[in-house]
């Protein structure tokens, strides 16, 4: 399987998931696919999501969310829906483009209850969901792993 060329991620807030999937293909793929992530609507980058990310050496603190309206750019390959919002966004934005959609339905980790300590549980699940996710989906070469 070839690898796209440019893949959008987006979420409900560009806050979370969004940037954590973008950023984890940039470090696996950044020299080979253009890679960017929106949101339905925009909201700063999730602190939980900054430290988890973080433990596996990956920076998201300079995250700038954006939205769907703010993209610069519309020449994606594939965008990648990451919660049903986004999903019925990116279907409305592949009516202007031609692009793949995927939907990779992932929890969101910003309502998990408990203490700190399971609230990051709960945020490394899914950074670790999204990591296995995009190497299944964007192989890469067998010497190189996170």
């Amino acid at each position: 399987m070839s690898l796209p060329s440019a893949v959008l991620f987006s979420c409900t807030m560009n806050s979370i998931r969004s940037p954590m999937a973008a950023a984890i293909l940039r470090h696996f793929h950044g020299r080979d696919i253009f890679v960017d992530s929106v949101g339905v609507r925009a909201k700063d980058v999730d602190g939980f999501a900054i430290q988890v990310m973080d433990e596996i050496g990956i920076d998201i603190s300079e995250h700038q969310a954006k939205t769907f309206d703010d993209l610069e750019d519309s020449s994606f390959d594939l965008v990648v829906s990451l919660s049903p919002e986004a999903q019925h966004k990116a279907v409305d934005l592949t009516r202007y483009m031609a692009c793949d959609v995927e939907f990779w339905n992932t929890f969101d980790p910003s309502v998990a209850e408990g203490s700190r300590e399971e609230r990051l549980q709960a945020y490394r699940q899914v950074r670790d969901e999204l990591v296995e996710h995009i190497k299944g989906r964007f192989p890469l070469p067998s010497a190189y792993d996170i």
